[in-house]
């Protein structure tokens, strides 16, 4: 349990909802382990920055925020994880006071390492899985689940796989284990995140639409959102699935990009503009058949 001179942790977090998960997976392991949350405005004998590197200014961010809790508390513990841990981790080790850095693939280990560098004794036992899975909680309307990590596609303008590494799933059953607990909380509302999350189911043999069916029979659960797919992973199965009654919503986040064909193929991307298009039709078709609710959807588009 906290002991010694670190008895207070505090989380900060840059970027994608993913790492909102993780950090609450983070602070809930930390807990269990005995040390309290630093109240909001209070110097804490710990900090954890998850750190973002998908652009240089939220690499800058991220290093600003680690010299930012050194100031706070120049006597605190500085554990820092993330894409920027990943991608630029002798930069980070050389700032002043940052105590440990551990990168994406490392995830695993955060908890117990940063609990055996500070010598805090723990009744932490569980060895760590394979895939660190985390969901957020805290929110009183919806939690995220995280069910895939990495990407294999390599497109030209992206770093991520280079700091999230190769496209891995957490099991289908873990999944939905992890959404019951959710449900026990009384949260009604789940949104699924990862870095590719169509792509589920590459290191498991599953499937993403069989995990749609498995945790839309999680009782308690009311909505579920998809919180980006690419337009490619989403299979018109899919889609008509969602269209039969189900707890999906009709909002889909779907990555354009770039509405030049040229542009598209020079990034890698596997779709053209005449796909994306296609694929948006039968969505929309497919949900207000029957006088169904209109379908919202978000669009990413790159302007520089």
């Amino acid at each position: 349990m906290g002991e010694g001179k670190y008895k207070t942790i505090a989380f900060l977090t840059l970027g994608c909802k993913l790492n909102y998960a993780e950090t609450s997976t983070y602070e809930r392991l930390f807990s269990a382990a005995g040390l309290k949350a630093a109240p909001r405005g209070e110097a804490a004998d710990i900090y954890l920055v998850n750190t973002c590197s998908v652009t240089a200014t939220a690499d800058a961010k991220s290093r600003n925020l680690i010299r930012k809790v050194q100031r706070l508390n120049p006597g605190a513990a500085v554990i820092v994880t993330g894409c920027s841990a990943q991608l630029r981790r002798e930069e980070i080790e050389a700032i002043p006071g940052v105590t440990r850095v551990f990168g994406c693939n490392e995830k695993s280990s955060v908890v117990p390492d940063t609990l055996a560098t500070l010598g805090i004794t723990s009744a932490l036992t569980t060895p760590p899985p394979p895939v660190f899975d985390a969901w957020s909680s805290g929110e009183r309307t919806r939690s995220f689940l995280k069910v895939q990590d990495g990407c294999n596609n390599l497109c030209a303008y992206c770093t991520v796989p280079y700091a999230r590494g190769e496209s891995r799933n957490v099991p289908l059953a873990r999944c939905v284990a992890n959404a019951e607990s959710i449900a026990s909380l009384g949260v009604k509302e789940i949104v699924l995140t990862g870095v590719n999350t169509g792509d589920f189911g590459r290191s498991t043999g599953e499937s993403f639409a069989d995990l749609l069916k498995a945790l839309d029979q999680v009782e308690g659960i009311e909505r579920y959102r998809i919180s980006s797919i690419e337009p490619n992973l989403l299979s018109n199965e899919i889609i008509d699935w969602i269209a039969s009654g189900t707890k999906f919503q009709p909002h889909l986040h779907i990555p354009l990009q770039s509405g030049s064909d040229e542009l598209l193929a020079r990034m890698g991307r596997h779709y053209d503009t005449a796909f994306f298009a296609a694929k948006l039709d039968y969505v929309r078709k497919a949900l207000e058949r029957s006088g169904g609710p209109k379908v919202f959807f978000g669009i990413d588009v790159m302007v520089g």
